[in-house]
């Protein structure tokens, strides 16, 4: 029994510092979901926030070095495990809430990446501005692009042919080709106008809930049924969306603007 119980106590303290150790370091450039939820953190605890665009910027820094300061820890301006601790214990300082947190991203005021689908109120589908939605050709081109770095790695936060994250892929390769997209999945799955499966074409957008509700993976529909995406396993690669992990997680689909 005494074995058995130091086996389940030793257990328990791995399990604990596991969860400590999983937690992302995030400094200066640093990209992706958790420096968005570490902006929404620090809003909510009582910190200058404005920018609410996943990219640690001046701003952000700013604000965790100030927190670091206020509970006498190093102040480095960099968020370790020892800050992510103290901020999950921080409570919201009162009148502070997630719903008045304002979704910013780096095309929110770029005129030809920002689309409002008008389909939901019942109007007339045109794209903003005068501009198209993508042709054939740009999305043969774009697909064309992204197949340049199939087998390039999967790295958190990555938007550089180094390394890619999900979103980081699209927009990088969106890039490419003129035409700026946000950052995150969840501000891309704003853009562009509804399509059903039956409706792609290459160069459409195509989003999946995995890990959590809503839009948490993207990929680009490359025709056939397949789509490219950064997979966390095994980098930039093609599947079919039919695949039996990915077709109960699919969420939608966009074509956006050129």
């Amino acid at each position: 029994m005494k074995f058995k119980t130091l086996m389940m106590l030793a257990l328990i303290i791995f399990s604990a510092n596991s969860l400590v150790f999983a937690s992302p370091t995030l400094s200066k450039n640093s990209t992706g979901r958790d420096v968005l939820t570490l902006q929404k953190k620090l809003y909510l605890i009582g910190y200058n926030i404005t920018e609410f665009d996943g990219v640690y910027g001046a701003e952000t820094e700013k604000a965790v070095s100030a927190f670091q300061k206020d509970q006498k820890l190093t102040v480095t301006g960099v968020v370790t495990n020892a800050t992510w601790r103290v901020l999950k214990k921080t409570p919201p300082v009162a009148g502070r809430k997630l719903s008045d947190i304002p979704v910013t991203s780096s095309a929110s005021t770029n005129k030809s990446a920002v689309y409002v689908d008008t389909t939901r109120t019942g109007g007339a589908v045109t794209a903003p501005y005068g501009k198209p939605f993508i042709t054939a050709a740009q999305g043969a081109k774009i697909v064309a692009t992204g197949k340049n770095y199939i087998g390039v790695p999967y790295v958190f936060g990555g938007t550089t042919p180094s390394g890619f994250d999900c979103s980081g892929f699209l927009q990088y390769v969106f890039k490419q080709h003129g035409i700026n997209i946000p950052r995150l999945a969840d501000e891309q799955y704003k853009l562009g106008k509804s399509v059903s499966p039956s409706q792609l074409e290459p160069g459409d957008l195509v989003f999946f809930s995995t890990y959590e509700p809503g839009p948490s993976h993207c990929g680009i529909y490359v025709g056939g049924g397949n789509f490219m995406h950064a997979s966390s396993s095994k980098g930039i690669r093609i599947d079919a969306l039919s695949n039996e992990y990915w077709r109960p997680r699919f969420l939608g689909a966009k074509k956006i603007i050129g």
